[in-house]
């Protein structure tokens, strides 16, 4: 038992800035932690004297069993506990460490750890002798709350006696810190119309005491509001939570509040921070906006879809630009199909109305709509919402001609003799009322197939139709078909599909119009077969050999349309002419010619002899164009020659009144219209100005470019070639729409040749015109005419 100072109260609470029963509350609490036994005396200026001893606790090593030294489970080392900021006098004692070997034997104690020989070092201290723990200067719970200590103690010439023990120092908080701020200043905004009670802004401040006891739990107040209008009690805080509330109505948006609050800790008791709110009233919708006008009246054309119908003004009384005051428009009456729609202008107090659907004047040629307008914030109060009416007439305008239905497909087949009627395609003018005549016309016809009936639509063929036609897609022909009225001219378009049924009007063809054989150990040849028709008019194909053919080749068909075509027996080599006549399923034939070489070879790999291995070298080569050049030469010289003789005697070399050698220069002859540099737009000016009318000049944006077919590698397609290619050209809009006459210049009178006329094909001696018959059917007729005399005289 050691003596302490005597204490005062007012000596203690001055040290710990503490009043009244706090005070006391501390003391006690410090005292009895520190185990002191006290005695409590009023003196006679109301002063409370404390007389205490102080009860020094001893820490004992823990008691160890057998060679092994088990310690007890049970045996707990208490800790200490020690209160920060401490006055002293340093050092000062805080337990005793003892070990029970101390009776018989001399003992020396040491302590390791944070705070001993570790930073901070030199905080705690042990006498080696007696084994008492001090503190060297006080501590301060915010850096560190508590320390664990190592303690050991060694017997003099026996080393060490005890196992180490853990000595835990805990530091008791003392109200060291005042609260602080989260910010130096807390911003918030707080609507002029809010109600009582409205949350504007959470203030909040932090204690660093230790949490949870009385030293950190903080409570808040207002100190002072600036300015104090309309009152100084507009706002109210939470003492717990810090929630800044409305506490009074009267806020006025053109006012700006700063509040200077206060934290304090020890539940409103202890150290106090203080920290200020600025509060900016913001405009709250409190009135609504209205329209200028009551009523609006507007004119729209039909059909027109985003035209502007009227534009809508409107007064607010907010403050301008904000939330409060933006308008926004909605159409909540006489337009259930959603014909129109309301936007809000750019400068946000303007409603501008347009056309979400085109109008049908015939349909309705009025409508009458009720427009609301609102912001874009909810109105602060009940107030009523301001509507207008608009007014809207359909203005009527001439529509085109609508076709029913818009594509129409009719099946035909594609023999369908020329003036046959293939539809009637017919299309209503929406503007009833004005009883307007539809006219119609072919708009588009690539093939050039089609007529239409101006009056009754009804569409007739005016040339033969083919499904094979490179016109033709998916055995389907299209055409566009326009119709009409007599008012400003406006033309609808329908489109008419003619689903083609096939008939067998093709016979089959040989692809491969030349081979190369050998004439010894023959590769028989694999020719393909086509046929433009179906396939219903197609394969299986039958082949036969026609003329000279039959003795020299032998042809079959294969299991799919193939021809195998052999060489019969050894032939020359040269060009021979193999006809095939080949027939489909129907009948339908036709002869084709195959244009082979047969070469001295053998084998599949077939090669004919070149001209030099013929016995023609090429010395005799180089020879042949040496002489060509030198009587080039010659010819040359001689002409240079009379022209200078000519010119010696004054005379031209070709007398002008001679016309059987006057060399003309054709290139200066008078060119047409296609090879002057006319302006042919000029024509066209007229026309330009109405892009409303159909042109036969000008290629629509709708209509594809004319197809023309490529020239044919096989010749008995070039009639076809020519037909086909001759319909595009008629219906080709780009081409010129004149015949082009060119102007030759005079070439002379008079010749001393004789008439063509007097010239007679029997003259020429014997023919054999049989060969015409290889070229095709179109040539046929020609070798019957001139051939079958010699066919009848044998």
């Amino acid at each position: 038992m050691k003596d302490i100072h005597l204490l005062t109260v007012s000596n203690y609470c001055h040290l710990h800035n503490a009043t009244g029963c706090v005070c006391v509350q501390l003391l006690f609490c410090v005292l009895n932690a520190m185990r002191v036994f006290c005695c409590k005396s009023i003196s006679p200026r109301g002063q409370i004297k404390i007389t205490a001893k102080v009860d020094v606790p001893i820490l004992s090593f823990p008691k160890s069993f057998g060679q092994l030294r088990r310690r007890k489970r049970a045996w707990v080392i208490p800790p200490i506990r020690f209160p920060e900021n401490d006055r002293g006098p340093f050092p000062k004692l805080m337990v005793q460490i003892r070990s029970d070997a101390d009776k018989f034997k001399t003992i020396r104690y040491s302590i390791k750890g944070p705070g001993a020989d570790q930073p901070p070092e030199g905080l705690f201290h042990v006498d080696r002798d007696s084994g008492n723990l001090y503190v060297t200067e006080p501590l301060d719970r915010e850096k560190q709350d508590q320390y664990t200590l190592k303690a050991s103690a060694e017997a003099v010439g026996s080393g060490v006696i005890e196992e180490p023990m853990d000595i835990i120092v805990f530091v008791i908080d003392m109200n060291d810190n005042k609260p602080q701020f989260t910010q130096d200043t807390f911003l918030g905004e707080v609507p002029e119309a809010s109600p009582i009670g409205f949350e504007v802004i959470k203030v909040e401040a932090t204690d660093m005491d230790e949490p949870g006891n009385a030293n950190s739990d903080i409570r808040y107040r207002i100190l002072k509001q600036e300015p104090e209008l309309p009152s100084g009690n507009m706002f109210e805080i939470n003492p717990v939570s810090g929630v800044i509330r409305v506490n009074s109505r009267g806020l006025d948006r053109e006012v700006r509040y700063t509040l200077e609050v206060q934290a304090t800790d020890s539940t409103g008791e202890g150290l106090s921070g203080q920290g200020r709110v600025i509060l900016t009233v913001t405009d709250s919708n409190d009135n609504a906006p209205a329209f200028s006008e009551p009523t609006y009246k507007a004119t729209v054309p039909e059909n027109k879809v985003g035209a502007q119908v009227v534009k809508m003004s409107v007064t607010d009384g907010d403050e301008p630009h904000s939330p409060a005051w933006n308008a926004k428009f909605t159409i909540v009456g006489g337009d259930p199909e959603g014909y129109f729609t309301v936007e809000t202008g750019f400068n946000k107090n303007e409603g501008i109305m347009t056309t979400a659907k085109g109008l049908d004047f015939e349909k309705t040629s009025k409508y009458t709509l009720l427009v609301a307008v609102e912001n874009e914030v909810p109105f602060a109060m009940q107030l009523p919402t301001a509507t207008a009416t608009v007014e809207v007439n359909v203005d009527d305008v001439n529509e085109a001609p609508i076709f029913n239905p818009v594509e129409k497909t009719v099946v035909k087949q594609e023999d369908l003799p020329i003036n046959s009627e293939l539809a009637q395609y017919t299309a209503t003018d929406p503007d009833f009322q004005r009883n307007q005549k539809v006219s119609y016309k072919i708009v588009t016809d690539l093939a050039g197939w089609l007529n239409v009936n101006k009056d009754t639509g009804v569409i007739s063929l005016k040339s033969n139709m083919d499904r094979e036609s490179h016109f033709i897609k998916d055995n389907k022909y299209t055409a566009l078909i326009g119709a009409y009225d007599n008012d400003l001219p406006a033309t609808g378009t329908g489109t008419l599909t003619i689903q083609l049924e096939d008939v067998n009007d093709n016979a089959p063809t040989i692809d491969e119009r030349a081979i190369m054989v050998c004439n010894k150990d023959t590769i028989p040849q694999l020719l393909s077969v086509t046929d433009r028709d179906g396939p219903s008019f197609a394969s299986p194909y039958t082949v036969s050999l026609q003329g000279m053919s039959r003795n020299n080749w032998t042809a079959r068909m294969n299991e799919k349309t193939g021809i195998i075509l052999t060489l019969a027996k050894p032939l020359p080599s040269g060009e021979y002419s193999v006809v095939l006549r080949v027939a489909d399923n129907q009948g339908m034939e036709q002869d084709s010619t195959v244009q082979a070489t047969v070469c001295d070879c053998s084998g599949e790999f077939v090669a004919c002899k070149r001209i030099g291995e013929a016995g023609v070298g090429l010395p005799v080569i180089l020879g042949i164009l040496a002489a060509i050049l030198l009587l080039l030469l010659l010819v040359l010289l001689l002409l240079m020659f009379l022209r200078r003789r000519g010119g010696e005697k004054g005379e031209p070399l070709i007398q002008d009144d001679d016309i059987r050698d006057n060399v003309y220069y054709y290139d200066e002859e008078g060119g047409g219209e296609d090879d002057q540099d006319y302006d042919l737009s000029i024509l066209h000016r007229g026309l330009d100005n109405r892009p409303e009318v159909f042109r036969n000049d000008v290629v629509p944006n709708f209509m594809p470019a004319p197809q023309y077919r490529p020239r044919p590698a096989n010749p008995e397609d070039i009639g076809n070639f020519i037909d086909d290619n001759l319909k595009a050209a008629d219906n080709d809009p780009t081409a010129p729409p004149y015949d082009s006459l060119l102007v030759f210049d005079y070439e002379g009178g008079g010749s001393d040749a004789g008439s063509l006329s007097s010239l007679n094909s029997s003259s020429s001696g014997d023919q054999d015109y049989d060969c015409l018959s290889e070229w095709g059917p179109r040539f046929k007729k020609l070798a019957d005419m001139y051939g079958g005399e010699e066919d009848d005289m044998l």
